[in-house]
Formats: structure tokens, C-alpha cells, sequence
């Protein structure tokens, strides 16, 4: 088991590394930081001390390595285009992207297994057979026309709802939450259909197909010819190992429903971490773009190795 968890650590920490060199390599190939911070105005000279003071002299394996290191602490430079301090910029968007994004999961996780076990369970009823082609519709529509099909009904045609932004939110300490006003509240609800609903639609489909196959095994039929109770069978026996496989699945998800928040929030206008990347890049904001960067890489990284502990506590087979 710790030699699984230690290779997981490992894992991430290349990846983490790997991203890194991608972010790095921005300032270098992707704009001039000296020409963007000096101005148009800067004579020569100002240009050679500011690039002296920013260590661009410096060999490249030196470079990365203060760059790291300077990531490692939070400190990511200066955005370009806003003059502020990058990790100013993700404190205050991080709270509306891990609130979008963790609603969204547990939307997609409770539903989608709940979903799938009963289609699995009732798979020649109406009723399953509904949830199939439903499910087959959220797989292959895009996010933004989801969000955008419903900010028409529920927004344009009901009036039920608001179409964009976050609503009022309170602070606690750096934290802002919208989950304490009805506004808030109100604000998030189309947002995580949005960003909740592809997630929901794949987990639903591995699950039911998993149940399916689970419920063709052998432990299974011989659970069922000593007379056990088949609640006890389909949720104890069944579900759980069921769950193994889907559990990597869901991980990986999570990590992917915050990294690529960007679209749902474009279309809500959600002023989350993926709107201020979108507009990162429309100014070539490089410091923003690299932080954005390392942010998801830290993101997968932590998700993987959060899965892989979940997952040796379910499969007895990796405790050994």
C-alpha cells in the first residue's frame, strides 16, 4: 500500500514538474516580459537593469529553478496587464471556481451513481430507459450549449433564475461564499447543471455498466443461492465493488471539472479562475497563464493521490 501511495506521489510531482517547465517556457517563447514591464518609453539602459533585476541572464536550468521555487511559496510575479500581484488574483477567484466546481462534482457523483445503479437494477423499464437516452444526450452535447439551453428556459422563458454572475456573496476572512444568500444560491443553480451535467451522464453510464457486470459474477450468483437478502447483495456486495473502478473515474473528473470550469464560466459570466485565464489570454498575460497552469497541475496532482488513498481503502487487494 505505501509503495502504491509513494508512486502516486511521485507521479504527480512530474506532472507537476512537466507543467512547469510548459509555464516556464511561456516567458521565454510567448512575449517579452522586459518589453511589457519597461514600457515603450524605456531607453536601453532602463531594459538591461530591468532585465539584470528579473535574472533573464541567468542560464535556463537556473531560471527554472527560481521559478519553481518561487511557485512553491505562491509567488508567481506580477500580471502584466493589472499590475497586481498573480497570487492576489487567484485568492480572490479561487473561492467562486472551487465552490462551482465542488457542487458540481457531488452533483454529478450522488446523481450519477444513484442513476446508474438503478438503471442497472431496472434496465428493461421505462423508466431506466429514459435515464439511457437522457444520458446519451448530455454525452454528446457541448457544456455551452447546455448552459446556454438553459439560461433560455429557466432564465429567459420562467424567469425563475438569473442568467450570469455570482449574486451576493459573503466574506469569511479571504473566503466568499454565495451559498449564505439566496441570490447566491439562486446564481449557482444553473451553473452547476451546467458544469455537473456531462460528469453526471458519464459516471451514470459506468456505473450501470459495471453493475451489470458485477451482477453477472459468480460471488454474486452464489450470494443469491444462499438465500441472502437481495438489498443486501445489490448495496453491500455489488455496489461496493462496483465502486473500485468508478472511484479512478470519478477522480480524474473532479480534477477535470475544475481545470476546465472556463467554459461554463464564460457563458455565466462566473468570475472564477477560468474567466480570469480567458482573459489572461486574450491579453497575453503571461504570469497569469503560467499560474493558471501550475494551479491545474497542483489540482491533478492532488486529485490522483486523494483517488489512489480512497481507492487502496476500498480494494483489500492493495493493503498487502
Amino acid at each position: 500500500m505505501i509503495a502504491h501511495l509513494v508512486r502516486s506521489m511521485l507521479q504527480g510531482a512530474l506532472v507537476i514538474l512537466t507543467v512547469g517547465l510548459i509555464a516556464f517556457s511561456m516567458f521565454r517563447f510567448v512575449g517579452d516580459p522586459v518589453a511589457t514591464l519597461a514600457g515603450q518609453e524605456a531607453t536601453d539602459a532602463d531594459r538591461a537593469e530591468l532585465t539584470e533585476r528579473l535574472g533573464l541572464n541567468d542560464p535556463f536550468p537556473v531560471q527554472f529553478a527560481r521559478f519553481l521555487g518561487h511557485a512553491a511559496q505562491g509567488d508567481f510575479g506580477i500580471s502584466y496587464r493589472q499590475a497586481r500581484p498573480v497570487a492576489d488574483l487567484l485568492a480572490e477567484r479561487l473561492p467562486a471556481t472551487l465552490e462551482l466546481a465542488v457542487l458540481s462534482a457531488l452533483f454529478a457523483f450522488v446523481f450519477g451513481v444513484v442513476f446508474g445503479v438503478y438503471a442497472a437494477i431496472n434496465r428493461r423499464g421505462v423508466v431506466a430507459n429514459a435515464i439511457m437516452v437522457v444520458s446519451l444526450i448530455g454525452v454528446s452535447l457541448p457544456t455551452f450549449l447546455i448552459g446556454i439551453g438553459l439560461i433560455y428556459l429557466f432564465a429567459v422563458t420562467l424567469g425563475w433564475l438569473p442568467s450570469f454572475g455570482r449574486g451576493d456573496v459573503v466574506r469569511i476572512g479571504w473566503w466568499t461564499t454565495g451559498l449564505l444568500t439566496e441570490s447566491g444560491r439562486k446564481s449557482l443553480v444553473l451553473p452547476v447543471l451546467t458544469l455537473g451535467f456531462f460528469q453526471l451522464t458519464l459516471i451514470m453510464r459506468l456505473v450501470r455498466a459495471e453493475m451489470l457486470e458485477t451482477l453477472r459474477a459468480e460471488y454474486v450468483r452464489f450470494a443469491r443461492a444462499r438465500g441472502l437478502p437481495e438489498r443486501r447483495i445489490l448495496f453491500r456486495h455489488a455496489l461496493r465493488n462496483t465502486m473500485i473502478p468508478v472511484i479512478t473515474i470519478v477522480g480524474l473528473q473532479l480534477g477535470s471539472v475544475i481545470a476546465f470550469a472556463i467554459v461554463t464560466e464564460s457563458v455565466f459570466q462566473w468570475p472564477g479562475l477560468g474567466a480570469l485565464f480567458v482573459n489572461a489570454v486574450q491579453f497575453v498575460d503571461i504570469p497569469v497563464m503560467a499560474a493558471y497552469l501550475m494551479f491545474v497541475a497542483f489540482v491533478f496532482a492532488v486529485v490522483n493521490f486523494m483517488t489512489d488513498l480512497v481507492y487502496v481503502t476500498i480494494d483489500p487487494r492493495l493493503k498487502s
